[in-house]
């Protein structure tokens, strides 16, 4: 897998998680989950930043998307390169000249896509199966911890972090390796409905 590419796998897990802040008013994580499926539509923009330890700098990259509760999310990466991803219940689909073609997902990058469509869903069951969740902090300014249940997402990650307020504002991945990467999420807007163009990215 390509450098550029290999973060997306990990955006998969992460991004569903996008929603779980928003009009929080009971702080646990029943509320939570019932909130996963409130807003129909979110959209904002990223800022990635992957740290590796060979590197003195971080990789960065920026762009934006849109998660959609009934259809799965479209991440629109804009630097260091334009390439547009959708993920939904069917999988992994990157935006070429014929249009959408959907990606090869096998071991963790396919589990990792059920991890992000069950919290998306909702489905905290599946979800803990997986990891061990610790909210803390009010619903102003709080903070969700993931450490790793299964054998395969423990070899990738050492924890999760999930931070914000109204909405998920920070998310840092924390890998085994010691590498890590820092999502930062911008400007989120929440709508009732998809626009025609954004229909269409889900529907073709």
């Amino acid at each position: 897998m390509r450098l550029l590419d290999r973060p997306v796998g990990h955006i998969l897990l992460v991004l569903s998680l996008l929603l779980m802040a928003g009009n929080a008013h009971a702080f646990d994580l029943a509320q939570l989950s019932r909130q996963l499926n409130e807003p129909a539509v979110v959209r904002g923009n990223f800022i990635q930043e992957k740290y590796l330890r060979a590197l003195p700098l971080p990789l960065t990259s920026r762009g934006t998307f849109v998660l959609a509760r009934d259809r799965g999310l479209l991440w629109f990466l804009q630097e260091p390169l334009q390439q547009d991803y959708r993920i939904s219940d069917s999988g992994i689909a990157r935006r070429g000249p014929s249009g959408w073609q959907k990606t090869d997902q096998q071991g963790a990058a396919a589990r990792q896509n059920d991890l992000f469509l069950a919290v998306l869903q909702g489905d905290t069951t599946a979800l803990q199966r997986d990891f061990e969740l610790e909210l803390s902090g009010t619903a102003e300014a709080w903070q969700l911890m993931l450490t790793p249940r299964s054998h395969l997402l423990g070899q990738i990650f050492s924890a999760i972090l999930i931070r914000g307020g109204a909405t998920v504002e920070r998310i840092e991945l924390l890998e085994t390796q010691n590498d890590s990467t820092v999502l930062l999420l911008n400007d989120n807007q929440i709508d009732d409905q998809l626009s025609p163009t954004e229909l269409h990215d889900f529907a073709d």
